[in-house]
């Protein structure tokens, strides 16, 4: 009798873990790989172990993505290398993601049906430069601070500064050699250089810029790219050098937001050095880069909607510098350690639209 109940009790042991296995495989067959097109400015937080780990588990994705130019976002035909479709596609600027919603134009390939879209991790242009800089620039009047915030509030009178040629020392500046300038990417080749451009389209005509007065801002940006010089070609270089060369080198810079936040979460020790010597200071107005995604089919949607989740939106905000949700965000400037950012951008110029930054980088050109 004891061996009849040692074997039924085996045999049971048996069916339950040829049940459980079943099971796990199951569940494990259950995921998809969702594949996406994707434009630059985000590599690190798409490869995310963290986020990755959230999209499996909850959402029972596999993140799949390919790198993109923006413009070929919008000409070529959407495909992977083996002729598959994409699920979705990521751009790094809102002008391709609006103009994408448009007609195809002739020689680009024809519009996929959108399921769903939306802004998804946006970063508003910032200067970096050095806190005895902001405090000269704050006695003249052309930089303010509110609350631990730094804000450049006439960026016309900046401008006119490196129109003229004035040197920092003609400021007052003696320790600086040169003349005063705002270090950025090449527009003709950046989308972080165009952004600034497009910036300052709106500053240099006191508003908005359209197809009725983009003619007239012409002329002065091309003068003022020709006053700028030497370019770097990626805003990764550019920052890199800012903080490593120091205020002599690279007094005042443009870039992102999310550049300081995220060197601050990699390298905390680095960050530790100059922390207290490096200020960041928002144009007033500035001018928001925005990553869009939109959605092709059923997986792609489910990614789109994953990207609200609270843990994603969280770890986009404190390890990637990425604003997220609603205007006020569904972010906490307080969990991250770089002093001066505010909660809430609010003197924000429109963005330009794709048609206008084509004219102003051919401008440039020639």
């Amino acid at each position: 009798m004891k061996k009849i109940l040692t074997a039924v009790a085996a045999f049971i042991v048996v069916i339950i873990i040829g049940i459980s296995a079943s099971f796990m495989t199951e569940q494990k067959d259950t995921s998809i790989t969702v594949t996406g097109a994707v434009g630059g400015g985000k590599e690190d937080f798409l490869a995310d172990p963290e986020i990755l780990g959230i999209l499996h588990d909850k959402y029972n994705i596999n993140l799949r993505v390919d790198d993109w130019s923006n413009d070929a976002l919008i000409k070529d035909t959407l495909t992977t290398k083996d002729n598959q479709g994409y699920d979705f596609v990521f751009f790094s600027d809102e002008s391709f993601y609006d103009y994408y919603r448009k007609p195809a134009a002739e020689r680009e390939a024809p519009r996929l049906k959108i399921l769903k879209s939306r802004i998804a991790l946006s970063t508003p242009i910032v200067v970096y430069s050095w806190d005895s800089i902001c405090d000269v620039l704050m006695s003249r009047g052309i930089v303010k601070r509110s609350g631990d915030t730094y804000y450049i509030t006439d960026m016309s009178a900046m401008l006119s500064y490196i129109e003229k040629n004035t040197k920092w020392s003609d400021i007052g500046i003696e320790d600086i050699y040169g003349k005063i300038e705002i270090a950025s990417t090449d527009p003709v080749i950046s989308s972080p250089g165009a952004t600034y451009y497009g910036l300052l389209a709106s500053i240099m005509n006191e508003g908005d810029v359209d197809e009725s007065n983009i003619g007239e801002v012409l002329p002065k940006l091309k003068d003022f790219y020709k006053f700028s010089g030497f370019m770097n070609k990626t805003p990764a270089e550019l920052f890199d050098l800012y903080l490593r060369m120091g205020k002599g080198a690279y007094p005042m810079i443009v870039d992102y937001e999310k550049s300081m936040i995220e060197f601050a979460h990699k390298n905390p020790d680095g960050f530790t050095k100059v922390k207290d010597k490096i200020r960041v200071l928002y144009p007033s107005p500035t001018l928001w880069n925005s990553h869009c995604i939109m959605s092709f089919t059923e997986g792609g949607t489910v990614y789109v909607d994953a990207l609200a989740d609270p843990e994603i939106q969280k770890i986009a905000w404190e390890k990637y510098g990425f604003r997220t949700g609603v205007v006020g965000g569904e972010y906490d400037v307080k969990s991250v350690p770089v002093q001066g950012i505010p909660q809430e951008i609010t003197s924000v110029t429109k963005g330009l639209q794709k048609e206008i930054y084509d004219k102003i980088i051919e401008a440039l050109k020639n």
